[in-house]
């Protein structure tokens, strides 16, 4: 399997065409169903060899299919099973039943009970097959009842597909849904699978393939993809012996006032160590004696108003700038961003804010091809984004595309599970943030790195997809109980990444 098809994200709509774009093709829905079920069966003894007892929870869909599959080989791997079906076995159809048939032949162990009468004993392993990624109703309370008895007995779950319960759309439970310790899914993963709290819910995620071809695949997919260097790499600077600091970009940063200029200087020191050839900090008057006692690799340039910012945005080599960190001044960052029409913006924080009662004016500005970023979290996105915010039946995948699209801006739609979304559609999910990232300034970190990119000619969305990433993965060197000014110092270009990968 390439490494594209590993990083997509499949929603289930999507699946479900690729799976009859698979049957139309000629393939066996059956043999398909038939590796996903030998898949989850080899998962569970793998990680559990020890269970007393494989207890194979079915629905009467797909899902379920794959889960009889999984209880057949379970069986002739020589362990116990008992399977517990949720619906009338009746109504089983097509593939679904034929597994279901198969799993009956066997006339001594044949036979099934109601999902209602599942009591989990000690040595107990849970296979969940009773739905898979297309719910997108409420689990009915007899799947809860049972979800809750699992979950009070602490017994291990290794879910098919999703755990149940999950949308796997949304990346939330739908009224209650198990909590699995291993989720085995097919093909790609979907939105489910890395949307929080989904990707908690999933525990381990293995990704088998079944056999679908990739041109199937790939003809059934948007542009949706698990963030990697796969998306971005290419379009970074590469380390190049006859570059200068002015061919690497003039990163200019945005401070407030004197008492507040700590955000700034962790945005102009991480946009330096980035790669940005040059960063400067442009402050208010009163601010400069403390930046210049404070910082040595970064300048420090007074712009006090609208005329100092035009001069200074005059000279063409000053072409990328942060506006938003520890700013203050929420009408000077209206104005200055109409003064940097058609630049290449970093909006954040306090820039963002600034607009959060004029928004169609800050989309009319961003209405040009100039690259943006916004950098809002979640109570930002709320205040510049409140129609989209609160509609519940969208995913925050949904939401951050439909944010791009109304501002023509890249939205880096921050969280444990950001969303880097294009004005053009193209959406990446980013993975690889450890919680310690949810520290004061670390945001300010990010809106560095990704002025950084922006200065170097790195695409907009490119730029963000690839700070969110590195963002990330400083955090994970760094390890727990880090703070923004650690985050800051510990900052690198990916090439540095790239050499220690090779070193090892």
């Amino acid at each position: 399997m390439s490494q594209s098809i590993r990083r997509l994200l499949v929603d289930p709509v999507s699946m479900s065409r690729i799976d009859a774009a698979a049957e139309a093709s000629g393939l066996s829905i059956l043999s398909l169903m038939e590796r996903a079920g030998q898949a989850v069966a080899a998962c569970a003894l793998r990680h559990y060899p020890q269970a007393h007892r494989y207890a194979v929870l079915c629905g009467t869909g797909n899902n379920g299919g794959d889960g009889f599959v999984a209880a057949r080989a379970l069986r002739e791997a020589g362990a116990e099973v008992a399977v517990f079906v949720f619906g009338d076995a009746v109504k089983l159809k097509g593939a679904a039943r034929q597994a279901y048939d198969a799993l009956m032949d066997d006339q001594e162990n044949a036979g099934y009970e109601p999902l209602a009468a599942f009591t989990p004993r000690d040595g107990d392993v849970v296979i969940d097959g009773i739905f898979g990624a297309g719910l997108s109703r409420d689990v009915p309370s007899e799947v809860a009842e049972v979800i809750g008895i699992v979950e009070r007995a602490g017994t291990p779950v290794v879910a098919i597909d999703l755990p149940s319960g999950l949308c796997g759309r949304r990346g939330v439970a739908l009224g209650a849904a198990f909590k699995a310790m291993h989720t085995v899914t097919f093909v790609a993963k979907k939105p489910g699978h890395v949307l929080m709290p989904g990707r908690e819910l999933c525990g381990a995620l293995e990704v088998f393939d079944i056999g679908i071809p990739q041109r199937i695949v790939e003809a059934h997919t948007g542009r949706l993809w698990e963030n990697s260097a796969d998306l971005w790499e290419r379009c970074l600077v590469l380390d190049d012996v006859e570059t200068h600091k002015f061919k690497r970009g003039h990163l200019t940063v945005f401070s407030g006032p004197s008492h507040a200029t700590g955000a700034a200087r962790m945005t102009a020191l991480s946009g330096l160590r980035a790669g940005a050839g040059i960063v400067t900090i442009a402050a208010p008057q009163e601010a400069i004696s403390v930046l210049s006692a404070t910082l040595t690799a970064v300048m420090v340039t007074p712009v006090e108003d609208q005329h100092a910012l035009a001069t200074w945005a005059d000279d063409q080599r000053h072409g990328t700038y942060v506006l938003g960190p520890g700013f203050g001044d929420l009408k000077k960052a209206r104005e200055f961003v109409s003064l940097l029409k058609g630049r290449a913006l970093v909006l954040d924080a306090d820039g963002i804010t600034a607009f959060k009662d004029d928004r169609d004016k800050l989309f009319s500005l961003f209405a040009s091809d100039a690259p943006r970023i916004l950098t809002p979290h979640e109570g930002e996105f709320a205040r510049l984004f409140p129609d989209v915010h609160a509609d519940n039946t969208l995913s925050k995948i949904e939401k951050a595309q439909a944010a791009a699209k109304c501002s023509n801006a890249v939205i880096v739609y921050k969280g444990a599970d950001t969303v880097i979304a294009a004005p053009d559609g193209r959406t990446s999910v980013n993975t690889n943030a450890p919680s310690s990232l949810a520290t004061a300034g670390s945001g300010d970190v990010l809106a560095g790195i990704c002025g950084a990119l922006l200065a170097q000619q790195v695409p907009a969305f490119e730029a963000a997809a690839a700070a969110v990433w590195l963002h990330g993965q400083i955090a994970q060197g760094l390890g727990p109980g880090l703070i923004a000014e650690d985050l800051a110092s510990a900052v690198r270009p990916f090439a540095a990444f790239q050499t220690k990968a090779k070193a090892r």
